[in-house]
């Protein structure tokens, strides 16, 4: 069974580096949960090397500058890695091969931004090779993105999901669709999908090729079982559940922790706390 903490402090010292997800862990959306960005400049004070690990559809630089207009301005993350960067470099770096994509986003312009860089043009659903799932438009349900997706369906388009979460945490409890559950769809219905983000291991040993460290000396803060927890079992990884995430109110104890990973097929995780301190 997974061990209680009163404060990463406890175990810190068994790590070199901890790596973070962002939503429901580091913050909210909106801002920095209290009294985080002290406990992240405390672990660095002692020598720790931190990172984030994010499924967001983003390049890690826009990752980057956000986490430090929520409150962390002051944190100093050596590495900030997403699953739009790792899709990014897989095609800078002609691992993969795409010329043209149909773009479903969250705000106007995010796509093209995040292809800077590249060549590659965005076209529309009628001349497209495939889907790029990077987004879902704030504050919607997701309907629009998935009548596209159906049409898209129809003429067998492969889809690539650059963020495999399905909901993500916001402000006062609330939260919204995210990418990964019209991915979902989109393969329940027979579609190809590929992804990009955790729990799939590519992204956690790439992040411990930059860190440059042994899966023992790493540990991973997450608030997903799914995902944050998943990733890191199969990179062996140690791992923290914070239960104050997306499981809030319903997975709070040890044992609420292994029915949900017993349902989910998943491993359980070394550690949990309630919140990041």
């Amino acid at each position: 069974m997974p061990e209680a903490l009163r404060s990463l402090t406890d175990i810190a010292d068994r790590y070199e580096a901890i790596v973070f997800d962002q939503w429901g862990v580091l913050h909210n959306g909106t801002a920095a949960y209290p009294g985080v960005p002290d406990v992240l400049r405390e672990l660095i004070r002692t020598g720790h090397r931190l990172a984030v690990l994010s499924n967001s559809g983003k390049r890690a630089d826009v990752n980057a500058s956000r986490i430090r207009g929520l409150g962390f301005a002051q944190v100093d993350f050596e590495t900030v890695m997403t699953s739009g960067e790792a899709f990014w470099q897989d095609i800078s770096d002609q691992i993969v091969s795409y010329d043209r994509l149909y773009p479903v986003e969250a705000s106007n312009g995010d796509a093209e931004r995040w292809a800077s860089g590249l060549d590659l043009v965005f076209a529309g659903l009628e001349d497209a090779e495939a889907i790029l799932l990077m987004g879902v438009p704030e504050g919607t349900d997701g309907s629009d993105a998935a009548a596209a997706l159906r049409v898209a369906r129809g003429r067998n388009l492969p889809l690539v999901c650059t963020n495999p979460d399905r909901v993500s945490p916001r402000a006062d409890g609330q939260t919204q669709i995210s990418p990964g559950t019209l991915a979902r769809d989109y393969a329940t219905a027979g579609g190809t999908v590929t992804y990009y983000g955790k729990p799939h291991r590519a992204i956690f040993d790439t992040l411990a090729r930059t860190l440059d460290l042994p899966p023992d000396r790493i540990l991973m803060v997450g608030d997903s079982l799914e995902h944050d927890i998943t990733g890191a079992a199969s990179a062996g990884w140690s791992s923290v559940f914070v239960t104050g995430g997306l499981g809030f109110g319903r997975i709070r104890d040890a044992n609420a922790i292994a029915v949900e990973a017993g349902r989910l097929g998943g491993p359980l995780p070394d550690f949990f706390i309630p919140i990041v301190r």
